[in-house]
């Protein structure tokens, strides 16, 4: 075990704390979860930082940190879902975590036929996680209905596009090794 696994295990600890943190019956729950949630964001850059600078990327990690990732997003969207009971909400969520499946089996998919590297992050990849990244936490910090609430939505909309686009972007890169062969 060294810290960048222990960060990670820190990110799965933490949903939860923010699950329960959101739901509490005080004024401060909003902002209290989306500061847990930023937590854990900057826990995800910061443990894939120090495993490469300090040469101690495992196996271990290697599973969990995207497992840990995918899970607190998701985790955030569906209570987000919850209490928000809006369809421009639920479409976008819907969307983020499809693709993360698609993405996730497409992975495991390359990496069985040895082409993992075709599908690995890019930019697009990174400016829509940072962008689904701040948008949840402005969704976390408000009471439904507000502007800024509105705002992360509006945000959380671009998100989902930019979430579709690096998708398409993914799958094309990924054709050559799924279309059928020809006999």
């Amino acid at each position: 075990m060294n810290i960048p696994n222990l960060l990670t295990l820190l990110r799965l600890v933490l949903i939860p704390v923010c699950v329960i943190t959101y739901y509490l019956p005080f004024d401060w729950a909003y902002m209290t979860t989306a500061v847990l949630f930023t937590v854990a964001a900057v826990t995800d850059w910061f443990d894939g930082y120090l495993a490469r600078k300090w040469d101690q990327t495992t196996p271990f990690g290697a599973f969990l940190d995207p497992v840990a990732d995918k899970l607190i997003v998701a985790a955030a969207l569906v209570i987000l879902v919850e209490s928000h009971h809006t369809i421009w909400l639920t479409i976008p969520a819907v969307i983020i975590i499809g693709r993360e499946i698609v993405i996730s089996a497409l992975r495991e998919w390359m990496a069985e036929l040895g082409s993992r590297s075709s599908v690995a992050v890019n930019n697009l990849g990174k400016i829509k996680t940072t962008v689904q990244m701040i948008a949840i936490v402005v969704l976390l910090s408000q009471a439904p209905g507000t502007l800024l609430s509105t705002v992360g939505l509006v945000s959380l909309q671009v998100a989902s596009v930019l979430t579709l686009w690096s998708m398409i972007v993914y799958l094309k890169a990924a054709w050559g090794d799924l279309k059928p062969k020809a006999s």
